[in-house]
């Protein structure tokens, strides 16, 4: 059975950083791109960054240059290090695990991230 737990998120004033981790279960972990997603009041969920297991990364414009998705392979862990965060990146972040040629798509149950002063 697949699970995806998040965890790392907060409360952080503007400017400041945090470390998400997410620690996934019962998935071959290696074969799966890894992302995080995000999701403020009354709007879409939208991507984050991901990481392919080739080890090509996407991330949002909103986000580069500030955030940094990584992964342990061995630990079945991917992680999203944030900096200079904004009052905007305040959010619930998903982590999300997703192979396309097994047509198969998990989620966590998501975190919260609030930036304020």
């Amino acid at each position: 059975q697949a699970q995806l737990v998040e965890s790392g998120g907060g409360l952080v004033q503007p400017g400041g950083s945090l470390r998400l981790s997410c620690a996934a279960s019962g998935i071959m972990f290696s074969i799966y791109t890894m992302g995080w997603y995000r999701q403020a009041p009354g709007k879409r969920r939208e991507l984050v960054a991901s990481l392919t297991s080739g080890g090509s990364t996407n991330s949002a414009d909103s986000v580069k240059g500030r955030f940094t998705i990584s992964r342990d392979n061995a630990k079945n862990t991917v992680d999203l290090q944030m900096n200079s965060l904004k009052p905007e990146d305040t959010a619930v972040y998903y982590c999300n695990a997703y192979n396309s040629l097994l047509v198969l798509n998990y989620w966590g149950q998501g975190t919260q991230v609030t930036v304020s002063s």
